[in-house]
Order: structure tokens, then sequence, then C-alpha cells
């Protein structure tokens, strides 16, 4: 996952909207949005690679996310390290409440490349970035995440930080759509407002855009999750093959509606 855009009560029907692209290349084997037969009370994508994920949730209403961290120069040297989509896996097969959890990651942290990870549920957001070992709890509003540390002021960052806000305050139902359309913007910043993360400038320009397109890397899939009042939750995801093309399987766009069962 590499943009994550959250409303944190901020909005006054959904405690929690979360709007993500899962960027990757596209050789890594993937499962689309479902519940996992091995943990029924899971609903996300998962990597088939290393049965982690970037997004998913159980039917509680925990919720877990992760980005990668870019800094080549930075990067833990041990290739053979535990894939970060397992942190997630951690988190909703457990019962630790997120801060506890993220005690136990902490401990761990230098086991594992650079990474942002989001946990909790819709009455605590909890943010941890192993780089910086910082962790901090989510104050009610919008926050975002890319491959940097928590609302880091990058292009593509501020851009949907800020179609976010502005979707969230029109008046009438939040539509899926709208926020689809927002996921799916290809536009680049110009060269000056580029981060400098350690990698060639032509690559910075093919990272820049909300949705990545490239021959062999780009976002994969784009998530939405609603959750209300009144415990009603919605998952969609919408997945893409090669250079941002729908992918051409029946459950290229999926919903999911269920109710949050109490722990």
């Amino acid at each position: 996952m590499c943009l994550i855009v959250v409303a944190f009560h901020h909005h006054p029907d959904y405690p929690v909207i979360i709007a993500a692209n899962r960027d990757e290349f596209y050789s890594r084997p993937t499962a689309p949005l479902g519940y996992w037969t091995d943990h029924p009370h899971i609903l996300g994508g998962r990597d088939l690679q290393s049965r982690g994920t970037w997004l998913a949730m159980d039917t509680s209403g925990r919720i877990g996310a992760v980005t990668n961290y870019r800094d080549p120069k930075a990067l833990n040297s041990n290739t053979s390290g535990p894939s970060r989509g397992l942190l997630i896996n951690g988190f909703l097969t457990g019962q630790a409440p997120p801060d506890e959890y993220l005690k136990q990651v902490r401990a761990d942290k230098d086991r594992y490349n650079g990474f942002n990870l989001l946990l909790g549920d819709f009455r605590a957001l909890w943010w941890y970035a192993n780089t910086a070992d910082a962790a901090q709890r989510l104050e009610p509003g919008i926050h975002g995440i890319s491959n940097h540390l928590l609302n880091t002021p990058w292009p593509k960052v501020e851009k949907m930080k800020a179609e976010f806000t502005a979707l969230i305050g029109t008046e009438g139902p939040l539509s899926p759509e709208a926020l689809f359309e927002k996921l799916a913007d290809t536009s680049r910043p110009p060269d000056n407002e580029l981060p400098d993360t350690g990698i060639d400038l032509e690559w910075e320009r093919t990272l820049s855009p909300i949705f990545i397109q490239s021959p062999i890397y780009g976002t994969r899939c784009s998530s939405l999750i609603f959750i209300d009042h009144a415990g009603q939750a919605v998952f969609y995801e919408r997945t893409f093959a090669v250079e941002g093309r729908e992918a051409a399987v029946p459950s290229a766009t999926r919903r999911i509606g269920f109710t949050l069962r109490s722990t």
C-alpha cells in the first residue's frame, strides 16, 4: 500500500473513512478482497507470496494497513527479513489493543525494512513508523500516509487530502465512485515539487502520481472502507492489471458490507 488517506471522526455519518491505493510489482501474485479461508473473520486482499496484506479488517471492526518507507539508504540489508504485510496479520489474528501490539512491533522493529503501520478501530487509530521509531494516536481529522511519515506533505498526499476534504464537505451521500475517481488521478506534479527519496529522477516522476502506471510496477488496487455509527461497514476494492487497466476478472470491483460484531 503506497497511499492511505483517513477521515477519522471528521464526517458526521462515518467515524472512519479510508481511501487507499496499493502499489506493487505486477508480477507479485495477489488475491482480491475476500474473507480469508484460514481466518474467516478477516476481510481483505492478500499477498500470495508472503501471505500478508496491505489493508484488512476483521468483523469486530479492527483495521490494519501498511505502507513501505521509501529510502534506499535506510533499508534493512537483511533481504530475508519478514514481510511487512505480516504485521497486519499479527494484529488481526490477536486480541491485543493497538497500543499494546505496537509495543511488540517496536521490540522487533529492526527486523523489517522501513514501514508505516496504521492500526485500530473506529474508536482509536494509531500510526507507527519503525524508521523514526515514532508512534502517534490519530486526532480527529484527515490524515495521509504515503512512503514517508504520517502527513508528510508530498504532492500526492496533499492533493488527496484536499480532494478528500472537499468531497466530505459536500452535501448529500458520500459517493464511492467520486472517491474512486480521485484515487485514479494519474497527473504528475512538476519536478520542483517532487520529494528526493534517493532514487533517480525518472522513478520519482513515475511514483509521484496518486495512481501509478508503468510497464512493471503500478497501482494494483484501490480500496475504500466506510464504517458508520451503527456498526455497518462496507469494504470496496477495485483491482487493476498492467499499467492501470481494470483487471479482466469478474471481481474487478467488489463491495462487501457487514455488521460489526462485539469482541
